[in-house]
């Protein structure tokens, strides 16, 4: 994942970019090309492009990969920290197969 970040860092620096990519705008931009990601999904009898939704997926990655490189994230570990708090918070016995929020379990 590093070398993905260093690529978006470079495409980002050799067009002065870095100005515009605070963390604010970047938030925007995450915010604005998932609700782009969203509208494949907007209409049911529409027919998927699987293209579009590739495309979507990557630009909401790179502005989150962005937003890390900022702060000095590491998207791995900071993933795997949530995925163990997640494994706290929605523990397999209780919640298996439910949708249910996880504040109403009990």
């Amino acid at each position: 994942m590093i070398s993905v970040i260093k690529a978006l860092v470079k495409f980002r620096d050799q067009r002065q970019w870095k100005k515009f990519h605070t963390p604010e705008n970047l938030a925007k931009s995450i915010i604005i090309e998932a609700g782009e990601l969203l509208e494949n999904f907007q209409w049911k009898n529409q027919a998927l492009d699987l293209e579009n939704v590739k495309e979507e997926v990557a630009d909401v990655m790179a502005y989150c990969l962005l937003l890390c490189e900022h702060y000095g994230f590491d998207p791995e570990v900071i993933l795997k920290e949530k995925i163990a708090k997640n494994e706290a918070k929605y523990p397999v016995e209780t919640v298996k197969g439910k949708s249910t929020k996880y504040n109403r379990y009990k």
